[in-house]
């Protein structure tokens, strides 16, 4: 037992450190256009992190983490050792403010400590395929979003730019079989805010003053809905850890019946944590891979939120990191190729493939060193 509360407050100091760790995807841009101060930003964010709690209500991302590792192989040793290896990449990426994976350190931490345990048997290999399809896609898809959305916003003529935005969401909320009505009525409201104010900015006359003003407070909006995206996936990753833990420790015989306080506490934490910032990342995100402006940064948020919530629906613990990274490269991208520093965003794809053997490697060397010891 005493251990299984070990595993509990770590997986919760994990999940404080993915906060301030990940706070740079939800504020980057919005700080970076000073839309918000460092300090108005991070309140802003780990409020709509926390949020999450009562919109996620299926835990599917947090079913898929549990069952990286084969039920029968899953032992408090495994998932201390992972949670070790996770926390130790987290700390280290961090320091050198290299915006890694959250997600996947904890996915190749787990992994890699049941692999030491039992070999490549002890894993469930397609939920690792799933993951790393993932590692391509998610950028990739916020990527194709936000240039799609970025073009859509800067057309200039009104009437064209109104009937896209509006046939668009129409055809959404009709077709898309969302799971939960939240969904829609979510994507509903935010295309009317949109739609409203382009028509309010539209009749007070187009400055440019006027529509940098309107896109400045239309960036509050985004930012709340990738914050909300955020909070929803990654608490999600940790709470099936702390599942997994209650399951090998005994407390419980199943992921359905994973405690209330489970959930409560891990987006209690992420919360937190975003309020702790992580200026290195903020940095890196928010300057060193294009120059975002206002309407920039309402198009990478809006693009990273509706990835973010497409995978949440799928069960697919994908990165924010990389989510919003590729929609700021879109974003970047529609102006002109030149705009994005590539050089640095080479340097980013590094981490990427690196995040998951290297913190499986950890994971494997860390239990070795527990069974020495133990």
């Amino acid at each position: 037992m005493s251990l299984v509360i070990v595993i509990i407050i770590m997986a919760l100091v994990f999940d404080y450190i993915n906060g301030f760790h990940d706070a740079a995807n939800s504020i980057a841009t919005i700080v970076s256009t000073k839309v918000l101060t460092p300090f108005q930003a991070v309140v802003w964010a780990a409020f709509f992190n926390f949020v999450a709690y009562f919109i996620f209500s299926d835990h599917a991302v947090a079913n898929t983490i549990s069952k990286t590792v084969h039920q029968e192989f899953i032992t408090l040793p495994v998932v201390l050792c992972g949670l070790i290896a996770a926390i130790s990449w987290n700390l280290l990426t961090w320091w050198y403010g290299i915006p890694s994976s959250s997600s996947h350190t904890l996915i190749g931490g787990f992994a890699g400590a049941a692999i030491a345990h039992a070999g490549f048997n002890s894993i469930d290999q397609s939920m690792i395929y799933k993951t790393l399809i993932f590692i391509v896609l998610a950028p990739l898809i916020g990527m194709l979003i936000s240039m799609f959305i970025t073009i859509i916003t800067i057309q200039k003529k009104f009437w064209i730019k109104i009937g896209i935005i509006t046939g668009l969401v129409t055809l959404c909320v009709l077709f898309i079989p969302f799971k939960k009505d939240f969904e829609r009525w979510a994507l509903l409201f935010i295309g009317v805010v949109f739609v409203a104010s382009y028509f309010y900015n539209y009749f007070k006359g187009e400055t440019a003053y006027r529509t940098a003003n309107m896109y400045k407070q239309l960036q509050l909006v985004s930012s709340a809905a990738f914050s909300i995206g955020h909070g929803g996936n990654d608490a999600q990753k940790v709470m099936g850890i702390i599942t997994a833990a209650l399951i090998a420790g005994g407390q419980i015989e199943t992921f359905d019946q994973m405690p209330n306080w489970v959930p409560l506490a891990c987006y209690t934490a992420i919360g937190l944590g975003t309020m702790s910032g992580g200026w290195k990342i903020v940095k890196t995100m928010g300057t060193k891979i294009t120059k975002v402006t206002p309407l920039e940064g309402v198009c990478a948020e809006t693009a990273g939120a509706i990835t973010l919530f497409t995978a949440a629906n799928l069960g697919a613990p994908v990165s924010t990191t990389h989510t919003i990274t590729g929609s700021i490269i879109g974003v970047g991208a529609t102006k002109r190729l030149s705009a994005v520093r590539w050089g640095v965003t080479v340097n980013l794809v590094w981490a990427w493939i690196l995040t998951i053997p290297v913190s499986g490697l950890l994971a494997g060397l860390c239990y070795y060193i527990y069974h020495l010891i133990f």
